[in-house]
Order: C-alpha cells, then structure tokens, then sequence
C-alpha cells in the first residue's frame, strides 16, 4: 500500500518537473531526467518486493 502512495506521488512530481513554465524553460530536461531516474529505481525495488 505504502509503496502505491510512493509511486503515485513520483509520478505526480515528474510531471510537475516538466519545463511548461515560462523561467524553467532554460532548465532543459534536467529535473524531469533526475525525477524519472529515482522513479524507475523506486519502480524496480516496488517489483522487486523491497520496498
């Protein structure tokens, strides 16, 4: 259950992380990069039971 909530959550802030906004434009892909990258690694030790 926890681990649900957890995911959810990460999906939520890689969305939010995208580059929509006018001053993170020139941000490029880096928080959107650094969110996906801790949600697959939160993803897999989900799938793995270790979480």
């Amino acid at each position: 259950m926890l681990g649900t909530i957890v995911v959810i959550i990460l999906i939520l802030f890689l969305v939010g992380a995208l580059p929509t906004w006018p001053h993170s434009r020139s941000w490029g892909y880096a928080p959107t990069g650094i969110l996906g990258t801790v949600l697959i690694v939160v993803l897999i030790l989900f799938l793995l039971g270790r979480l």
